[in-house]
């Protein structure tokens, strides 16, 4: 059953989510879309960015390529949706890649051990976890590391995984790093004026997958959903605002950024599974740190991106070999807006997404992955 003989029909969706997680037979991937092969579909189209919103120094700053080079596109019947390919510089995405593993799981952030260690436990995950991650492997019985324990990061405005809310009372600064990251994409797109408050961290391993879902606990959708990916590949399914709709999938690489907006931004979709990443592609390359994000950041007055130093690149190489990290940024409130009293938007969303990490599905749901 592969893609392209699905029907739309009673939760079409899920039908597909199974094939593509499925292990025995491997689903065939002939239907996936790969952006950055240049793809020839009908359902893709070019999408003009616009340069002027973003100088090429401020891009550079946040290890971004000039928006003119970027390969941003499209798809037919999802207006708002914005895919960008990989617009890094090379070497950045290895910056992005440290910040999720040493800095944003350092408090106040929040993240999935709290729910069950205390927090003098988890005060520290990086320290506690590198020495280990940077030793040789001592065979399958060797206990996870704290790092490796991790599903979710929240920054910001930290979600309420019970709620299915954000709130004032819980809130920690949101990082200026990726606040300037995002709001470049975003002005690049056409949201000069959107405003980074909330983030989640996903962190992915070979067996995870990501539950059909809708994103609407924010309590403004007219700002768009920035979705960040670095290490293996992803296939990603974006369906419609019904279950009945047969969703489309497409792979998303290393350093792909992908924008939801306008009537996109409340469209089911899922992450059924995680491939290996393309390194043989010349257009994703591995993350190895190279001379090139000197060279630019040499260039670069007052640059955000700094090169990761091999100490701390022997610990992110070796997690990130059967790993991927997604970062998603939203614009909690309006502008002028503020939390009510009693939030209106405090329900169940339209669709509980399913747990991931590959574990039972009697684990905590507080150990689930969510975009």
């Amino acid at each position: 059953m592969a893609a392209s003989v699905m029907e739309h029909g009673e939760d079409a969706f899920r039908k597909l989510f199974k094939y593509y997680k499925q292990r025995n037979p491997p689903p065939v991937l002939s239907d996936v879309i790969d952006f950055s092969k240049g793809v020839r579909s009908e359902k893709v189209v070019a999408v003009k960015l616009d340069p002027s919103a973003v100088s090429d120094g401020k891009a550079r700053r946040a290890g971004l390529q000039p928006v003119r080079d970027w390969r941003a596109f499209g798809l037919q019947g999802y207006p708002g949706f914005i895919f960008i390919s990989n617009p890094f510089l090379l070497g950045s995405q290895a910056f992005w890649v440290r910040q999720c593993l040493k800095t944003y799981p350092q408090k106040p952030n929040v993240c999935n051990l709290d729910m069950h260690m205390s927090p003098t436990d988890t005060e520290d995950i990086w320290s506690k976890s590198a020495q280990f991650l940077r030793s040789p492997p001592s065979g399958k019985g060797k206990p996870k590391t704290l790092l490796e324990k991790l599903r979710w990061v929240t920054l910001g405005y930290h979600y309420n995984w019970d709620t299915k809310t954000y709130s004032a009372k819980h809130h920690s600064p949101f990082p200026a790093s990726l606040h300037s990251l995002s709001s470049n994409i975003a002005a690049a797109c056409g949201f000069p004026s959107f405003s980074p408050e909330a983030g989640i961290l996903n962190y992915y391993h070979a067996d995870s997958s990501l539950g059909i879902h809708v994103d609407e606990s924010e309590l403004d959708h007219s700002p768009p959903l920035i979705s960040f990916s670095f290490g293996w590949s992803a296939i990603f399914l974006l369906g419609g605002t019904r279950r009945e709709d047969l969703p489309t999938a497409m792979f998303m690489h290393s350093g792909d950024v992908m924008v939801m907006s306008g009537s996109s931004r409340l469209l089911y979709h899922a992450v059924p599974r995680i491939v290996p990443a393309p390194q043989e592609d010349p257009s994703h390359p591995a993350f190895e740190t190279d001379q090139g994000v000197a060279q630019n950041l040499h260039q670069t007055e007052g640059p955000l991106v700094e090169q990761v130093c091999e100490e701390d690149w022997a610990v992110c190489s070796r997690y990130m070999q059967r790993s991927r990290l997604n970062m998603t940024v939203r614009q909690v409130l309006g502008h002028g807006q503020s939390f009510p009293e009693t939030n209106p938007h405090a329900i169940m969303p339209r669709d509980e997404p399913d747990f991931l990490s590959g574990e039972s599905r009697g684990q905590k749901r507080s150990d689930a992955i969510y975009s």
